[in-house]
Formats: C-alpha cells, structure tokens, sequence
C-alpha cells in the first residue's frame, strides 16, 4: 500500500531536510540514512524515500539531536550581576531585553539566576525545550563557582556532598571542590542538579561560608567558555545538537502511533 498519504505539504525528504540542517551534503546525509545513522521520532530509518515534517519531527543522527525547525532560536548570555532573570521586571530594575534586542524572535529565559549571581543563561523561543530544562524534575546539572568568606577545609567539602538539611528539606551537592583557599575567602565549585531557590548561596550559609560571588559556569551540556559578561551568542551546531538531545532525552516522540 503506498505511503503517499503521508507525504502530506510541509513534508520533505529526509536527506533534504538534513542537508538543509546542516549536517552534511545531501549526497553524504544519503549515505546516513542507508547506513542506519539516522532516526526519526526514535526509529531507525534507512529508505531514502522517506519523508519528515520540519516542524514536529524529531531526527537525530548518531543519537545527536539535529535542529530542523529553522523558526528556533537558542542564545547563550553571560548574565551580569544587578540584572534580573525576567523579559520585564515590575519593580523597574534592569532586566534581559536589553541583550535579546539583536534577535527579531521574542526570546524569553530558561530558568533563573538571582539578581547578585552572574553567569551562563539560555535563552530562546522554543518554549517547550525551556519547559523541560527549567522543569525541576528533570534535573539538568549546572556547575557553579563561589566566592565565600573564610578559609573552607576539605571537611567542609565532604559536607556539602554528604548532604546538609536545609529549611526546605536536606540538600548535597552532586559534586563539590576546594578551588583555592588563601587570605579570607576560598573559591568553591559546586555541581547541582536542583532547581531551588537561591540553593548555592543557602547551602554555602549553612555550612558557614557566605556567599560575597557567584556565577554559573556551565548548564547541562553549555559551557560560558570566554563569553564576557554582558554578551550574548547564538548556540554552536554542536552546542544546540547536545542541548536539543538532552532535552530530548525522557520526552516521548510526537507523532508516534499508539496502536500496534
């Protein structure tokens, strides 16, 4: 029976649609596909004939996600401190339009940093990919690095990973290390998959160390790299193929048919 009822307008042919991704030339993307690289929606495809649709499919080549969806935007920001993570902020205090204006798109954040913490946001249009990487249960890592008061010792650090109680419920850190402990302050780099409030900073009180710095160096797969504060870039090919996989990671495959 022929499968022309799925070749409805907006479907493309697969090699087509990955070549205009930019993954390869249309030849080699051909080359792919018969040998079993790609996949579609989570199957494994391997007839040229094939055809996708841009918008809702979703492909991944080697078990990398390839963004088809062109109307997308993903922007990596160095927030500065004394910014708000907000599109508009009610109390008037400067906020993250001001680095989304060079992008015709009306991007919004993916999660937030406190107002006094610098560091990597990510920002973009596809608001379904922000629900799943805000989302707390999702647990996406982030790596931090603090500036704290006094001299911290490895028994602290022990501390931090072997859990504390906070008043919202015990907390430890995926992964904690000693940077630099010299003169009256000590450099800590914390790993956190939690998505509660201000937790860097709280955990760092608790354990008698106040946070005077903090900024965020890495996001899931998104490292900030040389980015300076205040500047703002389009993700990499390959940074937004991690993102997308990551994100892509426990959410089901649209369009997949329920019945056997």
């Amino acid at each position: 029976m022929s499968d022309s009822g799925f070749q409805d307008e907006g479907r493309q042919r697969l090699q087509k649609v990955l070549a205009n991704a930019g993954v390869a030339s249309r030849r080699v993307c051909e080359d792919y596909i018969v040998a079993g690289r790609v996949r579609v929606n989570g199957v494994v495809v391997t007839e040229l004939g094939t055809r996708v649709d841009p918008e809702s499919d979703l492909v991944d080549v080697d078990g990398t996600a390839i963004q088809l969806d062109a109307t997308k935007r993903y922007v990596m920001l160095n927030k500065p401190t004394g910014v708000v993570s907000s599109m508009k902020d009610d109390q008037g205090r400067p906020d993250l339009r001001r680095f989304t204006k060079d992008w015709p798109e009306r991007l919004y954040n993916v999660g937030r940093l406190d107002a006094e913490t610098s560091g990597l946001l990510v920002l973009t249009n596809d608001g379904g990919l922000a629900h799943v990487l805000a989302h707390p249960s999702f647990g996406v890592t982030k790596v931090y690095i603090a500036k704290v008061e006094d001299r911290v010792t490895p028994q602290t650090i022990a501390k931090l990973t072997a859990g504390i109680e906070l008043d919202d419920g015990p907390i430890a850190a995926d992964k904690a290390r000693l940077l630099d402990a010299s003169g009256q302050s000590s450099l800590v780099e914390l790993t956190l998959h939690s998505g509660r409030n201000r937790i860097v900073r709280r955990m760092m009180a608790a354990v008698g160390h106040p946070v005077r710095e903090l900024v965020r160096r890495q996001f899931g797969p998104l490292h900030l790299g040389t980015l300076p504060a205040g500047r703002a870039r389009e993700l990499t090919t390959v940074e937004r193929g991690a993102l997308l996989t990551l994100a892509r990671r426990d959410a089901p495959s649209p369009g997949a048919d329920p019945q056997p």
